[in-house]
């Protein structure tokens, strides 16, 4: 079911369960191209105008005088004009900003300016860069600085239509890429970096050093994941396709994005091949949407059942969706029928997302659902991460709206508590104990004892809340065993850990903790810690090969004085090859995954 409502200048929709709202912040903002906060504490959004103007928010109200006012210097129609600014680390001690606009001649423009306070000086312009546009239109135009503290500028193929000049895969020109270069360690100069991914091919016959990524047809926008540091790339398609491009934080650049080889995930150019291009994670065709502008990845606390979502939308269509990757599996949901000219998305200092309407010459808040979001594959195994639980056996629930910022809560005692932090969970109604929540890396958890009760269902409901916020449900399958090994061993002897420098020996005696191995003898209460008189054994026959070698297993069951974990006590046997050795444990003739623990 769906529903639109205008309320005063609130727009509300419910989609599937996740409620998403624009509330109008500014109007006035004529053409509006980019929203971009300082990281400066002061709390202000720089709201850019195509025309080369630069306004303020600060508290609600636009100041009266514009930030900056570049329209002397700046050709403002089409696609052309100012597009972007950037605000580098330091900028609060520094003043020094950065601005792309398109110059008199339709020239791309990357300057440097300062500011004081709330007025930037015009006057105090340091070209940087000038890129010649060969046509009007595809200027890209997005300033970007990155984790690494580098500018990365977005550069479209110098428009026309098709690619006329092969301009995306020419790496000696550098339209229709995406730039890396450092301006902050010698103000008013450019440095190519030199782990840049072409930096030893730069010469006028191979590759410009400044290129960080290519093959793009017009990059509006681009943004980085303030939690994880990955790159998101929404590129404008030709007439048929959109779409989105992901670089993980752990890229060291030179993809290849496929303009003008191909558009999305089709060729472009008849008979292209896809070796060495790296596709997009999302597409979508002109049926729903005509020009792609991308956002951001929402880490605001507002509205956690948003977070970890990319929140992008279509200028044509005004439409507005999310886009979610849970391990390799991607998940886009329409949010939002806005009917609004969507130029751009941004972010405050405190990571809550705003949208821009170039129709209405406004600026709206996104607001979302405060409930927690959790899918079906995100209740996995504590060990293993294998979808699904084991009744007695910890689990951990991925889900987003736990905990807003990073760190850990641990349950300080056992019996284990029902809630932490005001979040709990319940399995077909009933409340599970909790090990802890966290926050780490842009990845929210909770880890949980999954009660003894559900044993000999098929299937379990899971539902988070927090602060009396539920999510949805979700349905997970119940299994009788699934071992999963912790990477932890500990010799009998001293109970120190199995490491490189101190592996296993042949004959020694060894134990490791696992879980999913299954029901036990002398079953303790959920959430309270195991017996160690007598021991809690499992039920399921438990056996242990180390590097392919069967091992001599003394107890298999719940360790004592925990809660949902399992210890296995076994000897290394002899025949076991030295070296790295893959360690199994099967329950019930149901095998883990291999842990790999150095042998002597």
């Amino acid at each position: 079911m769906k529903c639109r409502v205008l309320v005063g200048l609130v727009i509300v929709i419910a989609a599937a369960g996740q409620d998403i709202r624009l509330t109008r912040v500014a109007g006035g903002i004529a053409a509006p191209t980019d929203i971009e906060n300082a990281a400066d504490g002061s709390g202000r959004l720089f709201l850019v105008q195509q025309n080369g103007i630069v306004k303020i928010l600060r508290n609600g109200s636009i100041l009266p005088q514009p930030f900056l006012d570049i329209t002397s210097k700046t050709a403002a129609n089409g696609e052309r004009g100012l597009l972007g600014i950037a605000f580098p680390p330091g900028f609060a001690n520094s003043g020094r900003f950065y601005a792309d606009y398109t110059d008199s001649n339709g020239d791309t423009t990357i300057s440097m300016f300062r500011a004081n306070g709330d007025v930037a000086d015009a006057g105090s312009e340091t070209v940087l860069m000038k890129i010649q546009q060969p046509f009007a239109n595809h200027n890209g135009g997005q300033l970007r600085f990155g984790p690494d503290g580098y500018l990365y500028i977005g550069m479209g193929d110098g428009g026309n239509g098709g690619d006329p000049l092969g301009n995306g895969q020419n790496r000696n020109v550098l339209l229709g890429k995406l730039l890396r270069v450092d301006v902050e360690s010698k103000p008013g100069q450019v440095v190519i970096p030199l782990d840049n991914p072409f930096v030893a091919m730069a010469n006028p016959l191979a590759s410009r050093g400044e290129i960080w990524a290519w093959g793009l047809r017009n990059p509006w926008r681009f943004s980085f994941d303030r939690a994880t540091g990955d790159l998101w790339i929404a590129d404008v398609g030709q007439g048929a396709w959109e779409e989105v491009d992901f670089q993980p934080a752990s890229s060291h650049g030179g993809e290849n994005y496929g303009w003008n080889l191909m558009e999305g995930m089709h060729c472009f150019l008849p008979g292209c091949s896809k070796a060495g291009l790296t596709l997009p994670v999302l597409e979508y065709p002109h049926t729903v949407g005509c020009s792609i502008t991308g956002g951001f990845v929402y880490r605001g606390s507002e509205s956690p059942g948003l977070r970890g979502l990319y929140l992008y939308g279509d200028y044509c269509s005004g439409r507005i969706w999310s886009l979610e990757r849970t391990g390799l599996t991607w998940s886009n949901r329409l949010l939002l029928e806005s009917g609004l000219g969507i130029t751009t998305f941004g972010q405050d200092e405190s990571g809550e997302s705003y949208v821009a309407d170039a129709n209405g010459s406004a600026v709206y808040r996104i607001q979302g659902n405060l409930s927690p979001r959790v899918s079906s594959t995100g209740v996995v195994n504590a060990a293993s991460y294998a979808a699904g639980v084991v009744p007695g056996s910890l689990a951990t629930v991925f889900a987003a709206g736990v905990l807003d910022t990073p760190g850990i809560v641990t349950a300080s005692a056992i019996p284990l508590p029902v809630s932490l932090s005001g979040v709990s969970v319940t399995m077909d109604g009933i409340t599970a104990p909790l090990t802890a929540i966290a926050n780490s890396n842009g990845l929210e958890q909770v880890n949980l004892q999954v009660p003894f009760e559900l044993a000999g269902k098929s299937t379990v409901s899971v539902v988070v809340t927090r602060n009396d916020q539920s999510s949805a449900a979700v349905s997970v399958p119940v299994w009788t065993v699934q071992p999963g090994v912790y990477a932890v061993a500990v010799h009998n002897s001293d109970y120190s850990l199995v490491t490189d420098s101190k592996p296993l020996v042949f004959g020694e005696y060894a134990f490791l903790y696992a879980e999913g191995l299954g029901a036990v003898q002398n079953q303790p209460a959920t959430g309270a810690a195991a017996p160690s008189s007598p021991l809690a054994s499992t039920k399921a026959d438990v056996r242990v090969t180390l590097g392919g070698v069967a091992c001599d297993v003394q107890y298999a069951g719940l360790a004592p004085g925990f809660a949902g974990v399992y210890q296995v006590n076994f000897r290394v046997a002899a025949g076991v090859g030295p070296g790295p050795a893959g360690l199994v444990v099967s329950a019930g003739g149901v095998d883990s995954p291999a842990v790999r623990f150095p042998v002597q």
